[in-house]
């Protein structure tokens, strides 16, 4: 099986993601994409950060009636800060079948990647799938000091590491719509439908997750 692990602190979840999420499937063939929230993410700061149970389940509204997205508590279960290795570390120990992995994440988050805990034992152990949200005609670049900061070889339309596994730049659909700007919004008791889906706007407006 071919099984997408999708990180980060989906603060909240909304359709950016999702679809970023639908175009990395079919783009790699993926079987299933995992959604992982993070408890303590690392390199963001708590402030403004919604309780990790809330952000989780706001994460299993949204992808509920997709049969391909799957939701993943391990991070959440895990004390400490959330790194990315310990994640890939545990689905790598237990899953059946020893499936091929794909750590799912934006080109701002690749461009930062040598800045993660174990990022070089990351790109040995699973494959990297980097999706765009930027409206460019030219679409993502990888920055050339990471694919030698990691060993990457360009090969046909990826990148590989002598490991074996696989650099996959995938340029997603635009959505104008991001975590702060829903936040911005809740700040302001502006409406945040059609920015997220309709019952994550109802689980915010029922539990309040953001207090500003």
């Amino acid at each position: 099986m071919r099984i997408g692990l999708f990180g980060g602190s989906f603060n909240p979840i909304h359709l950016g993601h999702l679809r970023a999420a639908e175009e990395d499937r079919e783009a790699m063939r993926l079987d299933l994409i995992y959604f992982i929230p993070a408890a303590s993410p690392p390199h963001k700061p708590a402030t403004g950060l919604a309780p990790a149970e809330h952000r989780l389940q706001m994460v299993r509204l949204a992808t509920q009636n997709n049969r391909y997205f799957m939701v993943s508590d391990v991070e959440v279960r895990r004390s400490g800060s959330s790194y990315t290795i310990d994640t890939v570390r545990h689905f790598r120990a237990n899953m059946r079948s020893q499936p091929e992995l794909f750590l799912i994440m934006g080109g701002d988050q690749f461009a930062e990647l040598d800045t993660w805990k174990e990022a070089g034992e990351i790109v040995r152990l699973c494959n990297i799938v980097v999706h765009t949200r930027l409206r460019e005609k030219a679409g993502y670049q990888v920055p050339v000091a990471m694919l030698n900061r990691f060993g990457y070889i360009a090969s046909n339309n990826a990148y590989v590491h002598p490991s074996g596994h696989t650099l996959n730049l995938i340029n997603t659909t635009f959505f104008p719509v991001s975590a702060s700007l829903i936040r911005h919004k809740l700040a302001a008791g502006g409406s945040i439908r059609y920015l997220v889906p309709n019952d994550v706007a109802d689980y915010i407006e029922r539990h309040a997750p953001y207090q500003f």
